[in-house]
């Protein structure tokens, strides 16, 4: 499978634009996806490929973040690991269940996250009280969210944004910067099977990684700056416009 010039650099502008928003708010991939199947990729393959650009783009905030200050490594380590894990197992699995089940509570889901974004009152930066402890439960989180993004994926992001901050009391740009280092390491389990089965469609996937890095470091940096005054409208928008893609394109 063979590309021309153009269409590569138009998917590493597209990789700018999702690094950017998935730096911020997550949901990349709604910008990614669609833009690989558009450039004749088959299901499997652009959703590999997107996983391999997107990593990329969600290192390089992660990295950022950190750098900031909003990660603490030694903290948030064994929840990377239990991320990793349960992403693996859940694209191992994937083939042997029925996700028609998840296809349609995924969307209710995302409305209720959009809907919890919008009116609770008190998202802010500041960290709050936390419901849950911190290094028992954060791990948990992971292994069931990268169950679920390695089974079916959409709203990853805004699941363990919202985990962050309703259950461990993280302020909103904190929670971002957290998120970002469970996403990378659901990638990266994901990866572990896509790139040995020769998934991955690497002129479009390096294309794409070039603007990631791009994408990724401005947004992270514009999250860092603005911080839930644009992270929490941004949220809502895209658990929206996942829950819409979810129902209306099948």
């Amino acid at each position: 499978m063979t590309f021309d010039l153009l269409t590569l650099l138009a998917l590493g502008l597209v990789g700018v634009v999702a690094g950017f928003v998935d730096a911020i708010a997550g949901g990349g991939g709604l910008i990614a996806v669609p833009a690989l199947l558009t450039a004749g990729l088959p299901p499997v393959a652009a959703f590999a490929t997107n996983k391999m650009q997107s990593a990329v783009g969600t290192a390089i905030a992660a990295a950022t973040y950190w750098q900031r200050g909003f990660v603490d490594l030694r903290v948030i380590g064994p929840a990377v690991i239990a991320m990793l894990v349960g992403s693996f197992a859940g694209a191992l699995v994937v083939k042997q269940i029925d996700t028609t089940v998840l296809s349609y509570v995924v969307p209710v889901a995302l409305i209720c996250i959009a809907i919890y974004f919008t009116l609770a009152p008190r998202l802010t930066d500041a960290d709050s009280h936390a419901r849950l402890d911190f290094a028992i439960f954060v791990p948990v989180m992971g292994l069931v969210i990268g169950f679920y993004d390695g089974v079916l994926g959409p709203g990853t992001g805004s699941f363990l944004t919202l985990g962050f901050i309703a259950l461990f009391g993280l302020g909103v740009t904190r929670a971002a910067a957290n998120t970002k280092f469970l996403n990378l390491a659901s990638n990266v389990g994901a990866l572990a099977l896509f790139i040995p089965s020769g998934d991955v469609v690497w002129p479009i996937a390096v294309a794409m990684a070039i603007g990631q890095l791009v994408g990724g470091y401005l947004g992270a940096l514009t999250g860092i700056r603005f911080g839930a005054r644009l992270i929490k409208p941004l949220v809502v928008v895209i658990s929206i416009a996942l829950a819409v893609r979810l129902l209306v394109f099948r």
